[in-house]
């Protein structure tokens, strides 16, 4: 019997689209997004948390244009920012249009909901007119209701019907520059609907577990539904939807991508959960690191580990170690070899130095390669670098 590596993820083939100047599908990077809290009607309060959902690592970031001083706000918006928007539009198709005018990357809308097909084509012609995208959302809690009647309850057949309708409806305008989603709350409904929409298109999919909860229970939700879509290879952009900071979402998005190997941003650190054998105060120890350490963007690990029972197995694997010795006795590794010994006091200052060093040597090392081969200089979400 062939079994693939264990480490290896397959992706769904998916057509490309765009979402300003992000790609979506295809070969690239599975973007990350979040979605703002703010009333978009006060520009500054929402120009404020774009860029710090910027500062985050968020790809694009959503707003909902619900009035016309949402739409009207929307110019400002763009222009203040850096990361393409999405103009969250729900029935109103008036509020479609003005969104693209104003600069949005990126429409959510769904066409079977604004009324007449003269609307649709008005909506189509303005998102043609200024290069915009588009995405279907379908959600469980607002499925037609010709589908509940027919399906009895939302399901995962009723989920990829509508989505297949909305998805005709721009295919007949010869529109086809969008995504689609299929999120419920249930991460077994989400989970199939998805599997289920992979297999009947190939547009490229946004993933989410919607309505997920708080920090750490939307977190545990998130992480099971969106792990077993991106292990299958289905997704190509996702949003992790908490009832919390929305710049937690964009951690927490990068933070399972990270964990299986689809995208890397920023330190990974490796660290044990602490027991009676270990020499330094673990826990906070790593609480203070990843704060720190918050303003790396650079890809490289790094494992705090407090004894000599694993730590030295886990420090071969990563580019900076530590590990716990006896009193106030360390072992510091760089590249997985045993270099120097730190004590308690310096050790966290230490550690924060060794790991600024280490990603300023990798940038250098990526730019001279770049360099060297005539390519372009890409962020981490596959953008143009000046």
């Amino acid at each position: 019997m062939s079994i693939r590596p264990y480490r290896e993820i397959i992706r769904r083939k998916s057509r490309q689209i765009y979402v300003g100047n992000v790609p979506v599908g295809g070969d690239a990077p599975i973007s990350v997004q979040s979605m703002t809290n703010t009333l978009t009607s006060d520009p500054k309060a929402t120009i404020e948390q774009i860029l710090a959902l910027e500062e985050a690592g968020a790809d694009m970031v959503r707003v909902s244009c619900p009035d016309d001083a949402s739409t009207k706000a929307l110019k400002e918006i763009v222009r203040e920012t850096n990361v393409p928007i999405i103009a969250d539009i729900h029935f109103h198709y008036k509020r479609g249009i003005e969104a693209a005018e104003a600069g949005a990357a990126c429409l959510r809308i769904n066409p079977g909901n604004i009324g007449s097909a003269d609307r649709v084509r008005d909506v189509v012609k303005a998102a043609v007119d200024h290069n915009c995208s588009m995405r279907i959302g379908v959600n469980a809690g607002s499925l037609e209701r010709e589908l509940l009647e027919k399906y009895g309850e939302p399901c995962p057949d009723a989920m990829v019907e509508s989505a297949l309708n909305h998805a005709r409806i721009l295919e007949d305008n010869d529109f086809f520059n969008f995504k689609i989603s299929v999120k419920a709350s249930d991460v077994f409904l989400s989970v199939a609907a998805y599997q289920g929409l992979a297999e009947a298109c190939d547009y490229p999919l946004h993933l989410g577990i919607t309505e997920a909860g708080g920090l750490s229970s939307g977190t545990v939700k998130s992480s099971i539904g969106l792990g077993m879509l991106l292990w299958s290879g289905i997704g190509d952009t996702l949003r992790v939807s908490l009832s919390a900071d929305p710049v937690e979402e964009v951690k927490v998005g990068y933070e399972i991508l990270k964990s299986l190997g689809l995208r890397r941003r920023g330190v990974t650190i490796i660290s044990c959960p602490s027991c009676a054998r270990q020499a330094f105060p673990v826990i906070k120890t790593v609480e203070t690191l990843e704060k720190r350490l918050a303003h790396i963007q650079t890809p490289l690990t790094l494992s705090i580990i407090g004894c000599v029972v694993n730590g030295p197995g886990e420090a071969r694997e990563t580019d900076i170690g530590l590990t716990g010795g006896g009193k106030d006795n360390h072992m510091v590794y760089l590249s997985g070899v045993t270099d120097h010994r730190i004590d308690t006091g310096n050790m966290v200052d230490h550690i924060v130095e060794l790991v600024e060093a280490k990603a300023a040597e990798i940038e250098a090392l990526n730019a001279a390669d770049e360099e060297g081969s005539g390519a372009p200089h890409l962020n981490q979400a596959g953008k143009r670098i000046a």
